[in-house]
């Protein structure tokens, strides 16, 4: 993907697991990790959970598919 695919709210997967877009800058996108059990912890923001930089190398390896990312 590249930051032009990202929207805030935009749910896309990695090879660690399923994210939320939260913020798009100028060359980086934020986003939370959705592997909590209580959804109040995404609520926000502020988010109760980390949030995570993806820069222009770490975009490359998310996908909408999470099956695209088994076969890399």
């Amino acid at each position: 993907m590249t930051r032009d695919d990202f929207r805030i709210g935009l749910e896309f997967y990695t090879a660690s697991g399923k994210w939320r877009c939260t913020d798009i800058g100028t060359r980086v996108v934020i986003a939370i990790k959705l592997d909590q059990d209580d959804p109040r912890d995404y609520s926000g923001p502020p988010y109760s959970v980390e949030e995570q930089v993806f820069d222009e190398y770490d975009m490359q390896g998310c996908s909408l598919d999470p099956g695209e990312l088994d076969s890399e």
